[in-house]
């Protein structure tokens, strides 16, 4: 009691500006802790939801590669039926007969859709397989990026056409088909697969088309996410940054890259929470170092770092010739 009464009797002989500095110092100090222990909660502690709830089944795009194929694994773990939407028949077998061997217990139905061909008849093909089932799941993996960075001038036109109907259109449309569903219902959960390259960092130079259909994908999922929030419908960007798959072009997994299953099995326990999120914890640290950088920095060295993928690029390709 004594040292108390001696500390706040030291508080009022100092000046006023003193006191300020210790106020705001202190509402510092509470702020970074709640952060910190927020942080610890929602990586570590916070379970998962139990995402039977939302419908006995889940449909995923792209699922026969990457972060896609993980999702598909984790989904039959967890006791749903799956809806497989992917371009080639016999990839989309594969992981069938895969899932089937690991988790018999569920179904699997499997839809071909070329998402930079004939869209309209893909989407048709999904709403007459999906007629009748409990979808409470929807991930939207599918996606393309550039075959390696290039200046925008230096992107042709299949290459843009394609990146914006599969990232953009792709994402939109099969949304529109899966919703309604979930809205007579009031429950379901959308996950749409976002990206650090338009979010965590300032810009993404030599990737541009890639980066802004991205950053379509963080926006239209936080307008869904108040626009049905209040009717059962949870809607989610998860923002990966690198991961070991093959449009990433990185083939080993690390401590900051993780592998596919390692993302995915991180991303479930994810889903139904916030509107944006990052689900691999490392990559959250990341994240908070690019924001305590100054923006010049992240973009000069993002430039350098891309025009060295640009350079090997070309080489690559000139060694093909």
């Amino acid at each position: 009691m004594h040292m108390a009464t001696c500390f706040f009797d030291t508080l009022k002989t100092q000046p006023f500006w003193a006191l300020v500095l210790f106020s705001l110092g202190s509402l510092s100090i509470l702020k970074f802790s709640f952060a910190f222990l927020k942080w610890v909660w929602v990586n570590f502690l916070r379970p998962g939801k139990n995402l039977k709830k939302y419908g006995s089944w889940g449909l995923v795009t792209g699922p026969t590669d990457g972060i896609g194929k993980g999702f598909a694994f984790q989904l039959a773990r967890k006791g749903l039926n799956l809806v497989l939407v992917g371009r080639n028949p016999e990839k989309l077998k594969d992981v069938t007969n895969l899932i089937m061997a690991k988790y018999g217990r569920i179904q699997v139905k499997t839809v071909v859709v070329d998402f930079t061909g004939d869209l309209d008849e893909g989407i048709k093909k999904i709403k007459e397989a999906i007629e009748g089932l409990d979808v409470g799941v929807l991930i939207n993996n599918v996606g393309i990026s550039y075959p390696y960075a290039r200046f925008f001038h230096e992107v042709d036109e299949v290459l843009l056409r394609n990146l914006i109907k599969v990232n953009v259109e792709g994402t939109t449309k099969v949304t529109q088909a899966v919703l309604p569903a979930m809205v007579k219902r009031k429950k379901g959960a959308i996950v749409n697969i976002g990206s650090g390259a338009a979010i965590v960092i300032p810009s993404d130079p030599l990737y541009a088309v890639y980066a802004a259909t991205k950053a379509y994908i963080d926006q239209f999922s936080r307008c869904l996410y108040v626009e049905y929030k209040n009717r059962g419908i949870d809607v989610q960007c998860q923002v990966p940054l690198y991961v070991a798959t093959k449009m990433a072009s990185i083939k080993r997994s690390s401590f900051f890259v993780p592998s596919t299953d390692g993302y995915a099995q991180a991303a479930m326990r994810w889903i139904g929470y916030e509107p944006r999120c990052t689900p691999y914890w490392p990559h959250s640290i990341l994240w908070g170092l690019a924001y305590s950088l100054p923006e010049s920095v992240v973009d000069t060295w993002r430039f350098r770092f891309c025009l060295g993928i640009r350079r090997r690029g070309q080489l690559k390709d000139s060694r093909k010739d």
